[in-house]
């Protein structure tokens, strides 16, 4: 990286720090999807075990 120094937020721990905030949001997107999906399952799972009680 040439030209001169802009302070702790340039070059590299800018790019560190934009794959910080974009892995947590990665995360949070992932973590919400994932719990929707484990809802919508135990909803299926739910509504199976009433037909076969029955």
């Amino acid at each position: 990286m040439a030209g001169p120094a802009g302070g702790p937020y340039s070059g590299t721990s800018t790019l560190a720090m934009v794959a910080r905030v974009s892995a947590f949001s990665f995360g949070l997107v992932y973590g919400a999807m994932k719990l929707s999906y484990l809802k919508a399952k135990a909803r299926s799972e739910q509504r199976a075990a009433a037909k076969m009680a029955h």
